[in-house]
């Protein structure tokens, strides 16, 4: 198994209340959540606190596939950072930092052992990117 985390990155233009908002409302998550255009975030559940479950539907656009992305809340520090282990054992910690009239949003997570690293950090940046341009344009 590797052993080494990925890290993807993204300062949105807000402030840490409305980055943090948008990125665990399920209302926000349905809006940004998915790496291209032809799939899409149908629904979102989210219980932020330890032993909290979140879940998020993503799915192709024209129904050829699709997934449930399950993970419980390890620990939740509101407004600042949160940690969760996905239903595979992986773990990701989330951390939002404002500095000036913006907020670093840094994901640091666990690969999988089937798709290469490269593809996988492409494919999460892709996820914070669309989240971060959906923050600041709404």
């Amino acid at each position: 198994m590797n052993t080494e985390k990925i890290t993807v990155t993204a300062t949105v233009g807000a402030d840490a209340a409305k980055a943090w908002q948008y990125y665990t409302q399920p209302e926000h998550i349905t809006k940004w959540n998915f790496a291209s255009d032809d799939w899409q975030c149908p629904w979102a559940e989210n219980d932020m606190k330890p032993g909290g479950k979140y879940i998020a539907r993503m799915e192709a656009k024209d129904g050829s596939m699709g997934f449930d992305f399950e993970a419980v809340y390890d620990e939740v520090n509101l407004g600042e950072s949160f940690t969760y282990t996905m239903s595979d054992g992986r773990r990701v910690d989330v951390t939002f930092t404002e500095n000036n009239n913006s907020t670093d949003v840094t994901v640091v997570f666990d690969p999988e052992n089937i798709h290469p690293v490269d593809f996988q950090k492409a494919g999460w940046q892709a996820i914070l990117d669309n989240y971060k341009k959906y923050t600041e344009n709404n």
